[in-house]
Formats: structure tokens, sequence, C-alpha cells
């Protein structure tokens, strides 16, 4: 049995309107809000790392959770957009968090790393203890990557998210997961080394509307439940227009789907966590409440996960 046991978020200072990319894509604030629920975005600075982010979002969710690095058994770090090809971030992560010789793996990712990273580490938490899973991602450079894309510059920003698994019973229980890939459609999503992210918005779109319902559907029918008894959906922020498509195909209401997609953009495998993280906070569950988390991402890789707080 695994546990979750406290979140931490972290977004850069800088403020990116509408306003600022529409003058550089010909299009009006209201086009790129209409088009994906996005208001702003938050760039991090030139020289504000994956590794910066991680850690920052990793500092706050072990002070919440009343830990340090050295009380964390396995680091997870989730990242689609990191510098370079190797070392990924997450040993640099564990080091500058002051963890001495801990295990730390890379799960290169993008949108869905987050999900699957705590769907693992529920599984591993019996071995390692307390698990430590950060996402973080630099989504800026990629987004402004010249020939600029309209469909693809709006939507991204940067962020990192951040959670603490542990092994044992209590609140936050983590019930049941289910995980699914299909590289059938891995040409449709993909970033190239030093490329523009390539991006079959149609095909996205609708296999995202497909799956994600999906998914979520097997996991609460696999745990005899509905989504009417869902307290709330934690979903990747990926677009507003497909976070109300997948309510609507559950047929529940928007607002049973947190969102904070206007203020942030889509953070990739960081935007779940972020999500949480601010939930969490406040409102932030009850006894007994039921929460569902949810992502898609490329590859394509999907999953949804139950905790029952």
């Amino acid at each position: 049995m695994s546990v979750l046991k406290a979140f931490g978020a972290y977004l850069p200072a800088r403020i990116v309107p509408n306003q600022e990319l529409g003058c550089k894509l010909n299009r009006t604030p209201d086009w790129i809000l209409d088009v994906s629920g996005i208001e702003q975005r938050r760039y991090a600075a030139e020289n504000e790392s994956v590794a910066d982010m991680a850690v920052a979002a990793a500092t706050q969710c072990l002070e919440r959770a009343g830990m340090t690095a050295a009380d964390i058994g396995l680091f997870i770090v989730s990242s689609g957009s990191t510098e370079r090809r190797f070392p990924g971030p997450a040993s640099i992560v564990a080091n500058r968090l002051g963890a001495s010789s801990a295990p730390a793996l890379d799960v290169p990712m993008a949108s869905a790393g987050g999900l699957f990273g705590i769907a693992l580490a529920s599984q591993l938490a019996d071995v390692y203890g307390n698990i430590l899973v950060v996402a973080a991602e630099k989504m800026s450079t990629v987004a402004t990557r010249e020939p600029m894309e309209q469909g693809v510059a709006v939507l991204f920003g940067d962020g990192a998210g951040a959670c603490v698994i542990s092994r044992g019973d209590g609140a936050s229980r983590i019930v049941d997961s289910v995980l699914h890939s299909d590289g059938t459609f891995a040409e449709d999503l993909r970033l190239e080394f030093d490329a523009p992210l390539a991006m079959n918005g149609r095909s996205v779109i609708m296999q995202a509307s497909r799956k994600i319902p999906g998914v979520i559907t097997e996991l609460l029918e696999r745990n005899r439940t509905c989504p009417a008894a869902v307290k709330i959906f934690l979903m990747h922020q990926a677009n507003q227009n497909l976070i109300d498509r997948v309510a609507k195909a559950l047929d529940v209401q928007p607002a049973m789907f947190y969102s904070n997609i206007r203020g942030y953009g889509n953070t990739s495998s960081a935007s779940m966590l972020i999500a949480a993280s601010e939930w969490w906070q406040s409102p932030g569950p009850a006894a007994g409440d039921l929460i569902c988390f949810a992502a898609f991402g490329a590859g394509f890789h999907w999953g949804a996960l139950l905790v029952e707080a």
C-alpha cells in the first residue's frame, strides 16, 4: 500500500501574456484564448534550467512533507525538454537536494511522465520507502524555436511539480492505476534534437479525446465506481478545450476538472503535478474523497490513477 504525502510546485517569475505572443504570430489575444483556453504562461529565465526548476519544486514538496533528501530512497524525475542527451536531470536534482547515493531515475516522457512516475513509485515504495517524483519542463525553448508554428507556440509554458509517495496505509491512499502506450502514432507528436516540435494537432486531439475518457472509465469500472463519485479530476493541462471534451465524454460537469491552464499554459509533464499541488493546498481533500489523476502525451502514452483521501 502506498500513500501521497505531499506536493510542491514551482513557476518561473516571467509572465508572457497572449498580447506578447500574438504580436509575434500575427494573432489576436482572443484567438489564442479561444483555441487553447490560455491567457498567459510562464517562461523560465535564459540561465534557468530544467534541474533548477525541479529542485525548487522538490524543495517545497519536501518541506511540506516534513522530510529531507536523506529520507528519500528513490528519486524519479520526468522531463521531455532537458537541455542535453545525457546525463538527465535526475542525478543532478538528487545531488543538489543533498542526497548521497540514493538511486535517481530519469523518465524522458513528455506530458504523461508525472503520472507514469507516480504509478511507478506506488509499486516501488515497498522496496525504496519514500520516493520523490518530480516533473520539470522548459517548453519555452521548444515553443519559440524557429520557425515558430502558431498552433504550437501559443500552448506551452515552463514549470515544475513534485510529490512524495510513501509505503504504508493512511490518508491519500493510492488505490489503483492503469497505464497504456501505443507507438502507432509516435510520429504525430515528436521533438527531435535542435528541431521545432512536430505535432499533428488533429491526430493528437482526436486520440486524446478518446483515450483519456477511455482509461478513466477503465480505472473507475475496475474499482466499482463511476465518474460522478469522483471529487476532483486532476488532469494534464494540455488544452482547455480538451479538458472540456473529456468532461463531456464522462458526462460530468467541467467544474469537476481542476484547471489552471489559463494562467500557466501547457507545462507538459509538470502540469498535472502543478495542478495537484495547487488543489491540495486549497481546497484540498476531505476524508473519503476520490481523486482521479489522468494524462496523455507523446508516444502515445496515457493513463489514470485513483486516490482515496
